[in-house]
Order: C-alpha cells, then structure tokens, then sequence
C-alpha cells in the first residue's frame, strides 16, 4: 500500500461496512449507488427498469425494501435486512425462480430433485443461495449488476455503471428516525425540484403506495408502525408536510445559508422544513442513531476491524425535532445545504 506523506494509514484503506450479524438481530440501512462521473442519465424506462429489478432482488436475497427514490443519476433505498431463520427448500426454489422466473421455471424439477438426494452438489447448490441472502452487500451487487446487464445492452454500451461502491448507514430502528429517513428519502424528488409532492414521483416508495403498490404500503406501515395504510398515510404526510393533508409554508425550502445560520445558532425549525433539506448526516455517518446505539456499534466495528482510534461518535445538532441524534463519522464540509 502506498503512503501519503501525513496521511494516517487507515485513512488509506478502505473502511469496512458497518452490519448487523443477520444470525443475532435483524438491521434498517440507508443504501446509496451513483452512476458513474455523470456519464449516463436514467430515463423513466430506465427507472422503470430499476424499480423492477429492485423488487426483484429484494424477494430473492429476503430483504424488504421500506421506501426508496431512483432519480436520473442515482438511487437511495431504506431497507430492513431480517433475522436469519432455516429456509425450507421450496423457499429457496421460489426465491431462485423471482430473478429469471422463465428461464428457471425450467430447472425446478431438476433442483428439486437434487435437493431431495442432498448429495455434495444439492448441497453446495443451497450453500451458495444462502450465501446471497440476508445481506445487504449481495442484494446490491445483485440489483446493480442485473441493471448494468440491461441498460448496456438497450444503450448499446459497455463497461461500468456504477462508482466503484455504494454507500451504506446503520439505522437505529428505535423512536422516529425510521420514519424521519424515510421520509427524507421519499423528499428527495421535491429537493430536486421535480414536483411539489412525492406521491406525484412515480419512482418513489410513498407515490408506489399512494398508487396502490402493496408492497411498498406495507414498507411504510412497517416504518410508522401502523396497521392500516390509511393510518399509515396520515401519520407520514403529518412528517412530510407537517399536516395531515396539503403542503403549507412551513414546510418550504429554505435557503442553505438560512439553515446553516439557524444550525450556528442552536435554533430550530420545523422537522417538515428542515427535511427538504440536503442533510448529509443522513448518509454519510456509517451509523446514525441514539449515541448508545452508535457506541455499541462502534465497539462491534472495533472488535471486529481492530481499528481504534479514527472513528467516534459525533453529536448531531437538533435543528429539528429528531431527539438526540449521533452519528460514528465526523463530516467535512457542509452538514446541512
């Protein structure tokens, strides 16, 4: 490994994820995936792709997608990766066909048959099924590599992508920060300006919902801990809009250089406002949560890595009403913009 004159030799290896042993406890995450260097745009055929291929990856490697955006050049997804249970053969025999479902409705027979003999090959066959499931590193390698296969071939292009790795971010699954993130993640087509409220983005979990998708009304009743999807969908436009029905004046955007003041001043601002703000806390940290939940995932890391001293919980100011938040990694530049 080559040194930078100054430069601690941590800073120059590439940091390990932060996870959730899927054997002891289930997990939430923030995953995040640029295309690469602003080379390609993602059209709605593209997103519609992506959409697909998303839910499809999902239900193959047994994570449930809470709520996601997919813009022209990037995608966020909020997903819940569940505790390791055994998984019958049938299931798994279910979970392989989702990817391929043609092409592999044709093997089924087989596979049956050689899982019923267990012999060395049905058994390796089913170690390197559950290799890929319950992590969040094999559903993006899937959902990423499936997508760049179909957008070359219908671009007429080759090579990469995507930059070289996604972002992830541990999610403490307690109090509100769930449903704050998600509703962060569903504000993102109104940051970028293309419609004033996310049920009208078709490429959003909240619009999938609004439109009758029952899997993404399910992702979000999960997050707010409501039974019914209209339950659900009161309380998450009361987080999006600081209302129960239509947008209002507090929740408009609001100049960078007006929250960095009120930040520098230890004010505060409604959470509907200050969600349609870029808050890079929200995915740059590895681990955002109560400053117990980030002190022992800290010390998981420490123990596993063995790296000591780069890493510390860092308080996140309350500019809104999100409780005390910390997050494991200290920011350059702009937090909030």
């Amino acid at each position: 490994m080559t040194k930078s004159r100054g430069v601690p030799e941590w800073a120059l290896m590439r940091e390990l994820r932060v996870k959730v042993d899927p054997e002891i406890g289930e997990a939430i995450y923030h995953c995040l995936s640029h295309e690469v260097d602003g080379e390609v745009y993602f059209d709605d055929p593209a997103k519609e792709v992506l959409q697909r291929q998303m839910r499809q990856s999902a239900d193959y490697c047994g994570i449930v997608v809470q709520t996601y955006d997919i813009l022209s050049n990037h995608f966020h997804l909020q997903i819940r990766v569940p505790k390791k249970t055994p998984l019958p053969d049938e299931e798994l025999l279910r979970r392989y066909q989702v990817l391929d479902p043609e092409k592999r409705a044709k093997q089924l027979s087989g596979l049956r048959q050689l899982l019923a003999a267990n012999g060395p090959e049905g058994q390796e066959w089913r170690r390197r099924q559950l290799a890929q499931m319950g992590d969040i590193s094999p559903f993006m390698k899937s959902l990423k590599q499936r997508f760049t296969n179909w957008f070359n071939r219908a671009h007429h292009r080759r090579g990469t992508l995507w930059r070289e790795r996604f972002k992830s971010q541990l999610v403490d699954p307690e109090k509100q920060l769930p449903s704050n993130l998600a509703a962060y993640l569903d504000l993102n087509c109104v940051r970028a300006g293309l419609v004033k409220d996310p049920k009208d983005y078709q490429f959003c979990g909240y619009a999938e919902a609004v439109a009758g998708g029952e899997l993404a009304r399910q992702g979000l009743m999960e997050v707010l801990g409501q039974k019914s999807w209209e339950e659900a969908q009161a309380a998450y436009r009361q987080i999006l809009f600081g209302t129960g029905a239509k947008p209002r004046e507090n929740a408009a955007m609001i100049p960078p250089d007006d929250l960095t003041r009120v930040v520098a001043e230890d004010g505060k601002l409604p959470l509907a406002t200050v969600l349609r703000c870029r808050i890079r806390y929200f995915s740059d940290g590895m681990v955002l949560g109560e400053r117990a939940f980030v002190q022992t995932q800290l010390a998981a890391y420490r123990e596993r890595t063995g790296r000591r001293k780069h890493l510390e919980p860092q308080p996140v100011p309350a500019v809104a009403d999100w409780g005390e938040l910390t997050t494991l990694r200290a920011l350059r530049g702009k937090a909030f913009g």
